[in-house]
């Protein structure tokens, strides 16, 4: 098994540099750790034995509390695969000069968990499409082509004008390619031997022999070593160009149409206030219905964005939330969880996804009644997003007086067509620097046409989980390769995309923790196997 400590930057050191980049952007310590956790479990989640590594690293308690906090972690972090942090996402709307810092100590992260454990290759999948979605690069629905295949104002694709993260230029690959090297290795260490069971080693802290070096007093001064000038802080995004940003979305003609006429009633209303005029009271908070995939987070991330904009709210940020963290375990506890979670979004969009869970028992009621009386006090410099399937929504809104009231206005977001799914592919892979020729995305044309689309169906997220299979099976793919092209590097193929059965009605099939690249007992004279497949090569043609 190869050492962490010997090939790359460990998950402890990736986690002290994101923090030492977060002090200087203004971005709290203990969120920037908390981010940097929660992305970590996530991508490292399909790797067996990857929670041990990840209780060593992250120094939580061991034991049961340890296991429990990378699987809490785990499931709070799946976001971070196809869109950016909260606080990568808020130093990006303000144009800091910090974020590409940021967004580079995120990726740094993903990557050193990617090899946690014994390394599965959905984990180098977890791992591309996470630091894609930090660097600013083709998040699950960022777009660039339009569904006829037109270059979009915003096109993240291939092109030296794409638009991302500023200072960014072309980190993705470059990390890449450096996990690759480790990933590759360290697969072709388990197909030879039976360590697949064996976590990695946590590597003990390393001392510089300066540390312990005799300290005198009579060290010759050194003169300080100037300091670069800060970059100016450029002025945060502009409702036109976050309503260009919406518009270079793939597929949303409904949703875009309504976000459009929000923003200019509301433009409206603010310039009937300055002067002096009458205004009606306009609800701000919407409801998004719409399955699973379907570009809610993301329309609801440009939501805050605009609204800052038009300076309806302080700060534009996003905390994205669901039942499991408003609720607490017990009567009383909950209305404090809550009421926490909302003073975190305060200044920006409390975005709550699949509401409909909160009825039906008296702890999601504590946290219904609780959330109404905060959207009341913090009225002035809040706006919440309920989101969720059709008609639970409908039930769950007219259940409650107080939401009713407050949730007028509602937005539909329709499932994708195949064309726009394949381009929504085809976009993810160029900003995770893969090329997707046109016989993987004919492959891709197959495969949805076979896939059952039943309310559950995952749209986006569907493809997402395809090209992050993909990226692994990749990998695998090149594992006898000593020194693969540039070519060999990007290039995916047809056979790369595998159906999880798993992923049949939209569920996310990385969150198996059972690890798939364990070899057999006769490890040293088996055939490897395929951990896609669980065949032989050639087996099964």
């Amino acid at each position: 098994m190869t050492d962490p400590s010997t090939t790359g930057t460990t998950l402890a050191a990736a986690l002290d540099a994101l923090v030492a980049v977060a002090r200087t952007s203004g971005v709290d310590d203990a969120v920037a750790r908390r981010e940097g956790e929660s992305l970590a479990a996530t991508v490292a989640e399909p790797n067996k034995g990857a929670f041990v590594a990840w209780v060593a690293q992250t120094g939580r308690s061991d034991g049961d509390s340890g296991a429990e906090a990378f699987f809490d972690a785990a499931v709070a972090g799946r976001r971070f695969r196809a869109g950016p942090t909260p606080s990568m996402a808020l130093l990006s709307l303000e144009r800091s000069p910090h974020a590409p810092d940021y967004a580079k100590a995120l990726g740094e992260v993903a990557l050193a968990a990617s090899t946690l454990g014994a390394v599965d290759p959905r984990a180098v999948g977890n791992a591309a499409m996470a630091s894609s979605a930090q660097l600013g690069e083709a998040t699950a629905l960022a777009a660039g082509h339009t569904s006829d295949g037109a270059r979009g104002a915003f096109d993240l694709g291939p092109d030296p004008q794409r638009e991302q993260v500023p200072g960014t230029t072309d980190q993705v690959l470059d990390q890449l390619r450096t996990v690759g090297n480790e990933v590759q290795q360290r697969i072709r260490d388990l197909a030879v031997t039976g360590g697949a069971d064996t976590p990695t080693p946590t590597p003990a802290p390393t001392r510089s022999p300066m540390d312990d070096a005799p300290r005198t007093a009579a060290a010759e001064p050194t003169e300080p070593e100037p300091q670069p000038e800060p970059a100016p802080e450029e002025e945060p995004k502009s409702v036109e160009e976050l309503l260009a940003e919406l518009d270079a979305l793939i597929g949303l003609k409904t949703v875009k149409g309504e976000i459009h006429r929000q923003a200019a009633v509301l433009r409206v209303e603010g310039l009937r206030q300055e002067a002096g005029l009458e205004t009606p009271t306009i609800t701000r908070h919407l409801v998004f219905n719409g399955n699973p995939g379907t570009g809610k987070t993301t329309v609801a991330r440009l939501v805050a964005g605009i609204y800052r904009a038009l300076g309806l709210l302080s700060k534009g940020q996003l905390v994205e939330v669901d039942r499991s963290e408003l609720v607490a375990g017990y009567l009383g506890q909950t209305a404090a969880k809550t009421a926490e979670v909302v003073a975190s979004a305060e200044g920006g969009v409390l975005f709550i996804d699949e509401a409909y869970a909160l009825s039906g028992d008296q702890y999601g009621k504590e946290a219904i009644d609780t959330l109404v009386k905060e959207m009341e006090d913090k009225r002035n410099d809040l706006v919440v997003i309920v989101a969720g399937y059709p008609l639970p929504m409908a039930v769950f809104i007219s259940e409650n007086p107080g939401l009713e009231s407050r949730f007028r206005t509602t937005i539909d977001f329709v499932d994708y067509t195949d064309d726009e799914l394949v381009d929504i592919f085809a976009l993810m892979a160029s900003g995770a620097d893969y090329d997707a020729a046109d016989d993987v995305l004919d492959r891709l044309r197959e495969i949805l046409a076979e896939a059952v689309r039943g309310p559950s169906f995952g749209n986006a997220r569907f493809v997402r989980n395809l090209l992050e299979a993909a990226i692994g099976h990749h990998a695998w793919r090149l594992r006898e390769v000593a020194e693969p092209t540039l070519e060999q590097l990007r290039a995916l193929e047809p056979d790369d995309l595998v159906v999880d059965p798993n992923d049949a009605d939209g569920r996310d099939p990385t969150t198996t923790t059972e690890g798939a690249l364990a070899p057999p007992e006769d490890a040293e004279d088996a055939v490897p196997i395929d951990p896609f497949t669980d065949e032989e090569p050639g087996e099964g043609s």
